[in-house]
């Protein structure tokens, strides 16, 4: 399978991450789950990915501490923001920080994110 179907959810929340991981490999894409920054970073330095699910709560490693390193390694991978955080300062934050979309985890459905993603990578 090519890189632009592979897709890292870094995401705490076990069961959004494996409900997203389970929905993206139904739908044809190659997901990886994992639950912490410094996992997913590692990832990102090892392995090309089409997008990142990116959470911004989480222990070890905060999202935003993850789209920094992203930016200071010149990792290119877009990344969609998954967070409960709804306030316009952690959006504009995170937008400044190269981020392609952001939703709000209780506002949005599994399937409305992997419907986003199959636009957003098609």
């Amino acid at each position: 399978m090519s890189t632009n179907k592979k897709i890292l959810i870094i995401e705490d929340e076990k069961a959004i991450a494996q409900a997203l991981e389970l929905k993206l490999v139904h739908e044809g894409f190659e997901a990886k789950a994992v639950f912490n920054g410094e996992e997913g970073i590692r990832l990102l330095q090892n392995e090309t990915y089409a997008l990142v699910l990116l959470d911004l709560m989480m222990p070890k490693m905060d999202g935003f501490m993850v789209l920094k390193i992203m930016n200071e390694k010149k990792i290119q991978t877009p990344v969609a923001v998954l967070s409960n955080l709804s306030q316009d300062e952690e959006i504009n934050r995170a937008k400044a920080l190269g981020v392609k979309e952001f939703f709000v985890k209780s506002n949005m459905t599994i399937a409305a994110i992997v419907e986003w993603v199959a636009r957003f990578l098609a």
